[in-house]
């Protein structure tokens, strides 16, 4: 059984304004079943596109979390993103199998370390050092934030089983 989009209309009228802008996008629409969590979300989101790493970077770490976590609405929209910010299509390729045939070697460090926090929750003292010969402290700190957001936002996707039906992509 899927889960039901929330009534937004039920919501507190400062919500209803943060959802009505946002409800183009399901996901968007269905994080409003938390109403107290929804804005921190949503800040979240926004936060990250505004991070210091690369965007092609970026949308590689997403795309081989939504590949991991098997969320299919999550690698649709990282495809498109990814490839409007500049992923070129062997890192799309390489973020479903983690082949690194084709990609830069930055391209290659970055899903070896994403698998890592995927598979041992941490980075340890070699892998930063490998991480900071490319990335500066505040990029390493995007990819490990952006690598549990976009783990949370996989598992929420999943749960609620939300898929892009009727939806209007924002790109």
């Amino acid at each position: 059984m899927s889960m039901d989009y929330p009534d937004l209309t039920a919501l507190p009228a400062d919500l209803q304004k943060v959802a009505a802008e946002r409800s183009a996008v399901n996901i968007y629409r269905m994080v409003f079943h938390s109403p107290a969590l929804a804005p921190a979300f949503l800040q979240m989101a926004d936060a990250i596109f505004q991070g210091a790493l690369p965007h092609p970077l970026r949308e590689l770490a997403i795309l081989r979390v939504g590949h991991a976590y098997e969320a299919p609405y999550e690698v649709h929209h990282h495809e498109n993103i990814g490839r409007l910010l500049g992923l070129d299509e062997a890192g799309i390729a390489a973020a479903k199998t983690g082949s690194a045939e084709g990609l830069s070697a930055e391209q290659v460090a970055i899903l070896s370390l994403t698998d890592r926090l995927l598979e041992q929750h941490t980075l340890t003292e070699t892998d930063r050092a490998e991480a900071l010969s490319f990335l500066t402290a505040g990029q390493l700190s995007d990819l490990v934030l952006t690598v549990g957001f976009y783990q949370l936002v996989s598992n929420f996707l999943n749960t609620f089983e939300v898929t892009t039906e009727g939806e209007k992509a924002p790109y």
